[in-house]
């Protein structure tokens, strides 16, 4: 299962307050805007730290998405470029703006009650960075290899980019380490 939305700023705080699994995360790393505007400037170490803390606190196995179920969940069983046709419309999706927006400000959902999933903020996911697919896992795994590769996968393009990067096959990545005005999360749930 995959979060409906990104995780918000009041999302965000809630968690960080609980304690710390492996590294310190602060409470307020975004830039301003209301408490239902995506988190960003969350590194994937701090990502990964947001969904240990959940974790212990849930019983439940939250995580970040691999970048092949973002994509099936985006797609919803589309083959176009985007979730919702050809052709991207501003009136439901957060690009080419100034600023992040509310997680319900576009209330147009894909065919699996998805949200957000073009625009607002860049989304981690759990794989390294791969140049192409091949040699991808076939099975849900994510891509992992070496400890020295320090990229990882960002999908769905954000408030700042142009269109064309916020496609359904749109791929991008960025240092573990990073964190960006445009990049977000949103959480997976083993069942």
């Amino acid at each position: 299962m995959l979060g409906k939305f990104p995780i918000t700023k009041n999302q965000w705080r809630e968690v960080a307050r609980l304690p710390k699994i492996d590294i310190d995360i602060p409470l307020r790393p975004s830039l301003p805007g209301g408490k239902k505007h995506p988190v960003v400037r969350i590194s994937w170490h701090e990502a990964q730290e947001f969904c240990n803390r959940l974790r212990q606190k849930s019983g439940h196995e939250y995580r970040l998405p691999t970048e092949a179920e973002w994509e099936y969940a985006c797609r919803a069983g589309t083959m176009t470029p985007f979730h919702f046709g050809h052709f991207l419309d501003n009136n439901i999706v957060n690009c080419n703006s100034s600023c992040t927006s509310e997680v319900d400000s576009f209330l147009f959902s894909n065919a699996f009650g998805l949200y957000d999933l073009h625009g607002n903020v860049w989304e981690w996911c759990q794989d390294h960075w791969h140049g192409s697919y091949e040699g991808a896992p076939v099975d849900s795994n994510p891509w992992l290899d070496l400890e020295t590769n320090t990229n990882r996968v960002l999908r769905g393009g954000s408030w700042r980019n142009e269109p064309g990067l916020c496609r359904s096959a749109c791929r991008f990545f960025d240092y573990a380490h990073s964190r960006s005005d445009n990049v977000g999360f949103r959480i997976a749930y083993s069942i």
